[in-house]
Parts: structure tokens; C-alpha cells; sequence
């Protein structure tokens, strides 16, 4: 099953636009209140993900189980950003939200149910000016090379192949 879709936007990158805010917290509900400095992603980065997370088509939405192939084609509208897949497989993997009581809900089925799943990335960089754009593929791993050394209990993966 190869799953295949277009999410139109310019992608910000995750690593270079964190922002360090101060977060206010109790460490039990009638403590002292404490802070600590957070990494939080920025403004540009969340709206990618707001307006790419109604691009994933819903039938695309199978909530792969097990190891994925991820192929990505970035259109940048200019050289300047870097290439940066890593809020495009956010926007992929499953959505929760945690509600008052501690329990997480589901609010968005993913292409996959976690990005920890991706085994494989090809992530390659385009300049479209007037159409920046990310053409994802996501395909099930299967894990052959698992298979071949349990059929074959003198194969050994490391070895030295010679010549």
C-alpha cells in the first residue's frame, strides 16, 4: 500500500524556529508555583501544521502500524530555508489532546500513529517559487532482513564480504 498526497505551503523548519518561553507549573495541585524556561515550536511552525493537517486526505489517514518508508519532495519558495522534514512528519503521525481528567483523546488519525515508526527517509529539496509544496509518500516496511537471519542461522548481517 503506497500512500501519496500534496500539502501546499512552505514548511517552516522545527529546529531553527523554537522559541524559549518561561511556563508557570505546580508540581502538586496545592504547591508553591514554579517556573522553567521551555522549548516551544514558533508561530510559523505551527501554523504549517494547522493548514497542513487539513491537507492529509482523509483516506490517507490509515494510521499505519509498524516500520515506514518516507518519501519527501520540498518545493521552497526561495534557497534561503533549510531543509527540514521533521514538522512535516509530525503533521503525519496521529494527534492527541489531553483532557482535565489526564486522559489522552485522539482528535486526528495520522498517516501513522507515531513518527518513531519512520525507519527510511528520502527527503529531497526543490526551488518552486510559485508553488511551494511537500509531495509525500508513506509505504509499510517489511522487515526482510529480519527474516533472513532467522531462515539462516550462519548469516551474519556485519560480516565482511569479499571479493
Amino acid at each position: 500500500m503506497k500512500i501519496a498526497f500534496v500539502i501546499l505551503g512552505e514548511p517552516a523548519s522545527k529546529a531553527n524556529s523554537r522559541e524559549i518561553v518561561t511556563r508557570r507549573f505546580r508540581s502538586t495541585p496545592d504547591g508553591p508555583l514554579k517556573t522553567r524556561p521551555v522549548s516551544i515550536k514558533s508561530d510559523k511552525a505551527l501554523a504549517y501544521e494547522r493548514d497542513a493537517l487539513r491537507q492529509v486526505p482523509p483516506k490517507a489517514r490509515v494510521r499505519l502500524e509498524g516500520p515506514v518508508r518516507v518519501t519527501l519532495r520540498i518545493w521552497y519558495a526561495t534557497e534561503r530555508p533549510d531543509l527540514d522534514e521533521s514538522v512535516i512528519l509530525d503533521v503525519l503521525q496521529d494527534r492527541y489532546e489531553r483532557k482535565p481528567d489526564g486522559k489522552r483523546v485522539l482528535v486526528h488519525r495520522g498517516v501513522y500513529r507515531n513518527d518513531r515508526q519512520v525507519r527510511q527517509k528520502f527527503v529531497f529539496h526543490g526551488i518552486d517559487r510559485a508553488n511551494p509544496r511537500a509531495e509525500v509518500v508513506v509505504e509499510p516496511l517489511q522487515a526482510q532482513q529480519i527474516a533472513l537471519a532467522l531462515d539462516n542461522p550462519e548469516y551474519d548481517p556485519f560480516e565482511e564480504v569479499s571479493t
